[in-house]
């Protein structure tokens, strides 16, 4: 029997052939093939040893090899683009960072090593091309798309978010399903976030302020969860009425567009003729501010004229007015013919002689031309 090839170590305390249960090979406590299950293995590693021998020398040195190569299999590496994360009997015990690592061997301790720097994208309102295998085709999701605005119209809105992981332990073990969880999380913050704004800032300029609104609602959603997922980007793709009024919306911005347009001719008509207008103003003011100075300072002067006349007139009265009248008489009379005629008691027939110097020298005026131009005709 096999069992008497190890030293009688079923045998102690004698007794014939019994097995380890203290009976015969038929005794009714033993299972019945348990002793043809040992001898076969015993067969197959004595085939395994040199020569056939079986030995206790044999058998320890094979139960290190098993050991052996049980401690070798708790090396394990991690890739740059990984996060080790080391479970003893299925419990967190750490961390570890890329490179070669070890830990105790299967089933006592596991690793688990999910990508931590690779960026996942999630789709929201929309299934995009590689969902389906055609290239170029996109399917829109209503009852994801569309949304309600705080002034009360719909919108159709299409956008991805870009996550990664910032924290494997709370990855692995806070929520179960994270691509579904993080679609929930988005979805539900880009509502609120819509929910609060008026649909001409979600179509145009305030799309940019939507995305920033979002990403920071889900972080802290998401932070609250304790996911370890960091978002990274929350991108617009589509952001339309719907369908059944896009033709109607687009008639309105265009009307708003034609609007804006005049308001803006409009206002450079405005900055054109205004400062125009306001310099020729400004000119007609300073010409007229001119006229007055100077119709001020020709009176000012004028008075003061008359009134240093007036001061030698008081000192001098009668000089002065007999200097007025003969002034004023040679401006009037100097320049036209007269005759003097004398009112005096004792004259004769009343009309003085005189030379009329005015007239000879009219008259010498020509006859010297004449002469001359004569002399320039006799040479």
């Amino acid at each position: 029997m096999p069992w008497s090839n190890q030293g009688g170590g079923w045998q102690g305390g004698g007794g014939g052939n019994r097995g380890p249960w203290g009976q015969g090979p038929s005794g009714g406590g033993q299972p019945p093939n348990l002793e043809e299950i040992l001898r076969k293995g015993q067969d197959r590693f004595k085939g395994m040893v040199p020569g056939g021998r079986w030995g206790s020398k044999g058998l320890l040195l094979g139960l290190l090899v098993i050991i052996a190569a049980w401690m070798f299999s708790g090396f394990y590496r991690v890739q740059p683009d990984e996060q080790g994360v080391v479970l003893r009997f299925g419990k967190f015990v750490q961390t570890t960072q890329p490179g070669l690592n070890y830990h105790m061997p299967s089933p006592i301790e596991t690793v688990l090593t999910p990508k931590v720097t690779r960026v996942n994208r999630i789709d929201v309102g929309f299934r995009s091309a590689g969902e389906f295998g055609r290239p170029g085709s996109a399917r829109d999701v209503p009852e994801e798309s569309l949304m309600l605005t705080g002034d009360e119209n719909i919108v159709d809105i299409d956008f991805a978010v870009f996550w990664q992981i910032n924290n494997a332990r709370n990855y692995l073990f806070n929520i179960q399903q994270p691509e579904r969880t993080v679609k929930a999380v988005a979805e539900s913050m880009m509502r609120e976030v819509v929910g609060r704004s008026q649909i001409d800032d979600v179509l145009t300029e305030g799309r940019e302020q939507v995305e920033i609104e979002t990403q920071e609602a889900m972080q802290a959603t998401l932070d609250d969860y304790g996911a370890g997922i960091l978002i990274t980007q929350v991108k617009l793709q589509k952001s339309d009425p719907p369908a059944q009024v896009i033709d109607a919306f687009r008639d309105v911005q265009a009307a708003n567009a034609d609007q804006e347009r005049m308001r803006n001719e409009a206002q450079a008509y405005a900055n054109d003729i205004i400062p125009r207008a306001r310099g020729e103003a400004e000119q007609i003011r300073q010409d007229a501010e001119g006229y007055r100075e100077q119709v001020v300072a020709d009176a000012e002067g004028e008075v003061a004229r008359f009134l240093s006349i007036y001061d030698e007139y008081r000192q001098s009265k009668d000089v002065i007015r007999e200097r007025i009248y003969l002034e004023t008489m040679e401006n009037v009379l100097g320049g036209m013919n007269k005759i003097v005629i004398d009112s005096s008691e004792g004259g004769g027939s009343g009309v003085v002689p005189y030379l009329p110097l005015n007239e000879l020298q009219r008259n010498s005026g020509p006859r010297a031309g004449n002469a001359q131009g004569n002399t320039g005709t006799r040479q």
